[in-house]
């Protein structure tokens, strides 16, 4: 027997460290080639890095949250023959994530030598016994999740890598029939004292780092109108009913990515990004639109590249595509990256007023709230109409308040007469 070395890899781009975000193996587990030990994250993206040999895991080289820099031991598996233990040799990172791990089974079904280790089998089924103290695989979503269905996760069995709780196992265990019905309303009338600490790695220190960034390197402020959106709102009803069986459904997005496109012509001081340090702002002919995405272990803003260039099915196909890569894990590191300009909602949950924080470099961020219907008084008369407020912020030392404004009122003008996004 010997002993293979594997160490962090150089994942490019002159990245010196990276943090471990979470591993998918521990001590003791037998791995197979091309599965994923675990999870490591670049300033950008997470990336899985794969095992290069069949083997058992006999010591980890860090803990989730360490940052380890490039060349460090990652993990050290046991294996058939003298292994690498005088010369290691560091695996190829195969997949870049801006989230969790992706759902699919971490090794893949191809056999393996008849000679050589394998994982043990995967029981079937959405129960699994744990120890009391055992904490599960989880995203925070899934947790809160399974908190609000009163399901004790330590008993749902995971189908993601590793035994990653998923959404999909909480409905099988309830499609089962395991939980208790009663749980959630009785435990609005049960005292608890537990609590849960949740470490601030990954992902989400990205998150936070970033967040923390902007609001200290930036002079936000914000600017909030509202709009008329029914007419846009007919209109778009209109084509879904036409068009919608041959391409696809519209959502209000992508005629918001063409409003943008319109009212940055005469506002390209909006469509830029600025170097602070060298003090030095870049203005982009180029509109790639960033689309704020709520993922499970974050906000994520996958890029609509070229926007200027795309019809409204085009914006809707490719907000949809980017959208479900970020959801799903399989967003790659230039798919996150090099925005212009930034559009951010919450759809149903927008609220009436917001106050987005900056994606830096940019300059500014166009936030959407929810659409109510309220009375209006339209040409003297009280009317129903279907309303909306923009909450948008911008970076003052580029932007000023009165450009600022004007920009938000032609994209209300662009809006509220629909016609005007298609005349050129």
């Amino acid at each position: 027997m010997g002993t293979h070395v594997i160490k962090m890899p150089d994942i490019g781009e002159g990245i010196a460290e990276v943090e471990l975000s979470q591993w998918h193996v521990k001590v003791g587990d037998l791995v197979v080639e091309d599965q994923v030990l675990a999870d490591v994250m670049t300033d950008k993206a997470m990336v899985d890095i794969p095992s290069p040999v069949h083997g058992k895991v006999i010591a980890l080289g860090g803990q989730p949250g360490e940052v380890m820099a490039v060349g460090s031991v990652l993990i050290s598996i046991e294996v058939e023959g003298a292994g690498n233990l005088k010369e290691s040799a560091a695996p190829a990172p195969v997949k870049e994530a801006p989230v969790a791990p992706k759902v699919e089974a971490a090794v893949e079904s191809k056999p393996a030598a008849a000679d050589a280790p394998r994982p043990a089998a995967v029981c079937q089924g959405p129960m699994v016994a744990r120890e009391a103290d055992e904490r599960p695989l989880a995203s925070p979503a899934v947790r809160k999740h399974a908190l609000d269905l009163g399901i004790q996760l330590r008993l749902v069995r995971g189908s993601g890598p590793a035994g990653r709780v998923l959404h999909e196992d909480l409905e099988a265990y309830l499609a089962q029939g395991q939980s208790n019905a009663s749980a959630p309303a009785a435990a609005a009338y049960v005292q608890r004292n537990d609590e849960e600490q949740i470490q601030v790695i990954g992902m989400r220190r990205k998150i936070a780092q970033r967040m923390q960034d902007a609001t200290q390197r930036a002079a936000h402020f914000s600017y909030v109108e509202e709009i008329d959106v029914t007419a846009i709102e007919e209109l778009r009803a209109h084509l879904n009913e036409k068009h919608g069986a041959s391409r696809g459904k519209l959502t209000l997005l992508p005629f918001l990515v063409r409003a943008l496109v319109v009212a940055l012509r005469d506002f390209p001081q909006m469509n830029a990004r600025y170097d602070d340090e060298a003090q030095v702002i870049t203005r982009l002919g180029a509109v790639h639109v960033g689309v704020a995405t709520q993922s499970d272990v974050g906000l994520m803003v996958p890029v609509v590249r070229h926007a200027e260039a795309r019809s409204l099915w085009d914006s809707a196909a490719e907000i949809s595509r980017l959208a479900n890569a970020a959801r799903n894990g399989k967003a790659s590191r230039d798919e996150l990256s090099g925005s212009t300009i930034t559009l951010t909602s919450l759809g149903a949950l927008g609220g009436i007023v917001s106050t987005p924080v900056l994606n830096l470099p940019e300059v500014a961020i166009v936030g959407v709230n929810k659409i109510v219907e309220r009375p209006m008084v339209v040409k003297g008369q009280v009317v129903i109409r279907k309303m909306m407020n923009l909450s948008s912020s911008f970076d003052h030392r580029v932007v000023d308040g009165m450009d600022a404004a004007l920009f938000i009122q032609a994209i209300r003008g662009l809006l509220e007469q629909p016609a005007t996004l298609f005349v050129e």
